[in-house]
């Protein structure tokens, strides 16, 4: 119970300064939110005009509140040891009594919490510019869907964090290439289901992608490339292979800075 209880401290301790940021600097909503509506209209637009069916429009908005999900995964989680290591913070959290697991913890409810407001606004701006027509089969299985492409999400970016920080300097490139292929498979602005299905197959091993097909099947009723309880069941394997191999890198790291003591060391 101990163990458990330093656990939820260490995790909430963590979450509070990304949740409060939120309340004291709030000149990121022009960024995060007006700036982001423009680049859905200039698609949104595009469909509009070439008289797409009023639910592609729809794909394009649950598209760009998605993405700013893997943003954070990719920067504020992926990247975060790796950058705490040059600010000197990294053998703070191993010398302190909680497990990383749990700082890491922290810091994926505090970006969820930030990023959930940042796609609600996103989204409910889409929908009300656009008029996008919902049809959701059921409320409970959207949100499900959701929560569930969450925890698949951030447990692939504790993964990411243990093995950008073991690679070095190599990490900050392995963001850089993460990001615009990504944009591709997971069909952020278009139905997945247009690729072949080896292509659609592969795609759907990212959290991003099976989730965003399975919420669009709930939502507007679309074509996907399988079945949304499928797609439900491969994003709760994905969520326990990737916590799996989470706690194993940071347990790897944990066990490599008390042998060999050169993990926190800078440019390493």
């Amino acid at each position: 119970m101990s163990s458990l209880r330093l656990f939820t401290q260490a995790a909430l301790a963590r979450t509070y300064p990304r949740a409060v940021w939120m309340v004291r600097n709030r000149t990121w909503l022009i960024q995060e939110t007006v700036l982001p509506v423009l680049s859905v209209s200039a698609f949104a637009f595009v469909y509009k005009s070439m008289q797409a069916p009023p639910e592609f429009v729809g794909f394009v908005i649950m598209g760009a509140a998605m993405t700013t999900f893997w943003m954070n995964v990719l920067w504020s989680m992926g990247a975060h040891l790796y950058w705490e290591r040059d600010s000197g913070n990294l053998g703070l959290y191993i010398a302190a009594p909680a497990p990383l697991m749990s700082i890491l913890a922290g810091m994926a409810m505090g970006g969820m919490t930030t990023t959930t407001v940042r796609a609600a606004a996103i989204v409910s701006a889409g929908l009300f510019i656009f008029d996008v027509p919902l049809q959701p089969t059921s409320w409970w299985l959207l949100a499900g869907t959701f929560l569930l492409t969450l925890i698949a999400l951030y447990g692939l970016g504790m993964m990411f964090a243990s093995l950008f920080l073991l690679w070095g300097r190599e990490a900050w490139h392995t963001v850089n290439l993460l990001q615009e292929p990504v944009y591709l498979l997971t069909g952020m602005n278009f139905p997945l289901s247009i690729f072949p299905t080896v292509v659609s197959a592969i795609a759907l091993l990212i959290p991003l992608s099976a989730g965003m097909d399975a919420m669009r099947q709930v939502l507007f009723r679309s074509q996907g490339v399988m079945d949304v309880g499928w797609e439900i069941a491969l994003l709760a394997v994905l969520s326990v292979v990737f916590l799996f191999f989470a706690r194993r890198g940071l347990n790897t790291l944990e066990r490599r800075a008390r042998e060999e003591g050169t993990l926190t060391v800078r440019w390493q």
